[in-house]
C-alpha cells in the first residue's frame, strides 16, 4: 500500500479591506457619543431626540447602536446575625446606546451642545 499525503489549501480568504472615502483636502472627523440611563424609555427617548437634532442640520448618522446593558447585583443580608441564609438581591441595569455623527460642522455640534435631556441621562461626546 501507498500513503499518499494530502495537502492542505492554505489559501485563506482575505477579509475586504475597508477604507474612507473622502474628498480631497477634506479630513475625516467623527463625533461619537455615548448615551447611558437606568431607564430604557428615557434613554430611547433622549437618543431619538439627539437624532432628530442632527437630521435637522443635514448631519450623516451611524447608529443607534444599543451597547451591552450593564447589570451590577447586590446581596444584602436581611438580618444582622440570626438568619443568616436569609438574603436580598438588588441589581441596577445601565442600558447603553452608540451615535456617531460623521464630519459634523459647527451648527450640529452647537444645537446638541444646547438640547434638553431629561434627568438621568448621561451623555459622553469624543472626537475621534
Amino acid at each position: 500500500m501507498e500513503k499518499t499525503a494530502t495537502k492542505k489549501n492554505t489559501k485563506t480568504a482575505s477579509k475586504p479591506k475597508t477604507t474612507k472615502t473622502v474628498a480631497k483636502g477634506e479630513p475625516t472627523s467623527i463625533l461619537r457619543i455615548r448615551v447611558r440611563a437606568y431607564d430604557s424609555k428615557i434613554l430611547d427617548a433622549s437618543v431619538k431626540q439627539i437624532i432628530e437634532t442632527a437630521l435637522r442640520h443635514d448631519a450623516k448618522i451611524v447608529g443607534p447602536v444599543p451597547l451591552p446593558t450593564d447589570i451590577k447585583k447586590y446581596t444584602v443580608n436581611r438580618a444582622s446575625f440570626v438568619y443568616k441564609n436569609a438574603r436580598e438581591q438588588f441589581e441596577m441595569r445601565i442600558h447603553r446606546r452608540l451615535i456617531d455623527i460623521i464630519n459634523p460642522n459647527a451648527k450640529v455640534i452647537e444645537a446638541l451642545t444646547n438640547i434638553s435631556l431629561p434627568s438621568g441621562v448621561n451623555i459622553d461626546v469624543k472626537m475621534i
